[in-house]
């Protein structure tokens, strides 16, 4: 008799562990079909397999110590964002031509702003793109409309609240100027400015080029491009250019290895080493504190003390030397003397000392065994040619009075003899 309790039992754990699963679309198959991918790729070593292992943990520590930074980039897009952000500096760029035609501000007037608005962005704690996009937007306003001495420093306030809403957090957009100015004036301001740029806020900054060529930008090299922002000669520079130039002074005065030499260097080290003393005090202040590694001290004592930039020596190729042909004491050639003697695949015909004269009769050591520098007829020949025996007609005398063999006498010769 079948037992009961054992069938069921056997019965419940095939439907608990089922020897292989169902197929979804009701069909079972004997085996699983390999996919299409796992035929196509090849099998990995378990060297080769924690080797991409590790170099896939890499890239990621690295990614994330850049994003900890605040540089948010990928190394496919690298080019790309490169030839975008060259693209977009071009395109918001201001004039300094058309800045010089404005009928009150002038020149000196701008450090006075900058000033400001430097102290109030420093107040403020807010990122260092959002300084250099608020001057870009004073500069392109500038350029494109009249402004009045009145309305300069609202224009920089106005400016400083678009930028801080674009590259800063919400809750720490700047209350600027709302005991000076009407809050309808200063709305109203900002909506011109805006119209006037055209919306165009993407201007890529000296700051977001420092990123892309360091991960740990210097102090020194902002120090160095908040300067460029006081004065007018800076103006007409792409943003990339003043982020190269002030990293590579901020690199010879911090006694690291540098990059190219450019303008923005020799701009950035004649002003410093002739107009010290009148850098912005506002400036100097703020990157005087420990948290900017005391940037301002470390480039105002080195310009104090008479330092100034040194290029780097460019160390040329070594010459090879080139040896003359023909020296001024040597052996008369033979006959022999060939262009193979006057090459630099062979050596030189051994030369004479310099004491001995060609002259018998003017030193003691000349003699009559001396033959050596004795003057000599022969001449160089220097072209060997090998030379074809021409028929017998076109021999001259002297080839037949070295009684070389002629050739036969054609038959029309002996004629024409006879006859003559």
């Amino acid at each position: 008799m079948k037992d009961i309790s054992t069938s069921s039992y056997r019965n419940s754990r095939n439907v608990a562990y089922p020897r292989k699963r169902p197929s979804p679309s009701g069909i079972s198959k004997a085996h699983k079909t390999p996919a299409l991918g796992s035929l196509m790729a090849p099998r990995k070593s378990p060297f080769s397999a924690k080797a991409a292992l590790l170099q896939q943990r890499r890239r990621d520590a690295q990614i994330a110590a850049l994003r900890r930074q605040g540089v948010l980039l990928e190394d496919e897009y690298r080019e790309d964002i490169r030839f975008y952000m060259h693209e977009m500096e071009r395109y918001t760029m201001s004039s300094s031509q058309s800045m010089d035609q404005q009928p009150e501000i002038r020149w000196h007037m701008r450090p006075c702003l900058v000033d400001f608005l430097v102290e109030i962005h420093f107040a403020f704690r807010l990122r260092p793109e959002t300084l250099y996009l608020t001057l870009n937007i004073v500069d392109r306003y500038v350029s494109r409309r009249i402004v009045y001495i009145k309305h300069y420093q609202l224009v920089g306030c106005a400016a400083l609240w678009i930028a801080a809403k674009f590259e800063d957090a919400k809750d720490r957009v700047p209350t600027i100027c709302r005991e000076t100015y009407d809050e309808s004036a200063f709305i109203q301001m900002e909506g011109h400015v805006l119209a006037t740029i055209q919306w165009t806020l993407g201007h890529p900054t000296a700051e977001a080029w420092l990123r892309l060529m360091c991960c740990d930008p210097f102090h020194v090299s902002r120090f160095l491009m908040e300067i460029t922002l006081f004065y007018r000669e800076f103006i007409k520079y792409p943003p990339s250019s003043i982020a190269l130039g002030a990293l590579t002074l901020a690199r010879f005065l911090c006694g690291k290895p540098r990059q190219e030499y450019s303008e923005i260097v020799e701009l950035l080290d004649n002003r410093l080493a002739k107009r010290v003393n009148d850098l912005s005090e506002t400036l100097v202040k703020k990157y005087s504190y420990a948290f900017y590694s005391k940037a301002a001290t470390v480039v105002v004592q080195y310009y104090l003390q008479g330092g100034r930039y040194v290029r780097q020596q460019i160390i040329p190729f070594p010459v090879t030397p080139t040896r003359s042909s023909v020296s001024g004491a040597s052996t008369p050639m033979s006959s022999t003397t060939s262009l193979s003697d006057f090459s630099d695949d062979f050596p030189l015909t051994p030369t004479s000392p310099s004491s001995f004269s060609s002259d018998p009769f003017s030193g003691s050591f000349s003699s009559e065994d001396d033959k050596e520098n004795l003057p000599t007829t022969f001449e160089p020949v220097l072209n060997k040619q090998r030379i074809e025996v021409p028929p017998e007609h076109y021999l001259p005398h002297e080839f037949v009075a070295y009684r070389r063999p002629a050739l036969p006498q054609p038959q029309w010769l002996s004629s024409s003899d006879a006859v003559a």
